[in-house]
């Protein structure tokens, strides 16, 4: 199946940041789902199964971390793949994520979209 395209679901509030995210995973082969706030993401990750989740902090709803809870105690979510993609760069929210079951953070002040891609295919590549 090497037709398959990698399906990533990008958790983002900021219209303007998740539409270059979408666009940029996009034209890099990827399948992209978005959703534009914490709650309904883990719902939306059970139904979408992605091989990896980009998880904002700070959203409406429900924050990236209470997102990332409710995925690893949800049977269908608890084993995808979780990277937070936020603009806090603090080592205890890093700690925090990493602590929670995430394979990562992103910084995305630090990183171009296409650094932010050649991330996530390293975390893909992983296991």
């Amino acid at each position: 199946m090497a037709d398959k395209k990698t399906k990533v679901l990008i958790v983002e509030d900021d219209p303007m940041i998740l539409d270059m995210y979408v666009h940029k995973f996009e034209q890099e082969g990827f399948t992209v789902v978005s959703h534009d706030r914490g709650d309904g993401a883990v719902e939306l990750a059970e139904k979408e199964q992605p091989e990896i989740v980009l998880l904002d902090v700070i959203m409406p709803g429900l924050d990236g971390f209470s997102v990332l809870s409710m995925m690893r105690e949800n049977e269908n979510t608890k084993n995808l793949k979780v990277v937070m993609l936020t603009n806090l760069g603090q080592d205890e929210d890093k700690e925090k994520g990493v602590t929670l079951g995430a394979l990562g953070y992103i910084v995305k002040s630090s990183k171009t979209p296409g650094e932010v891609v050649k991330e996530v295919r390293n975390y893909l590549a992983k296991n």
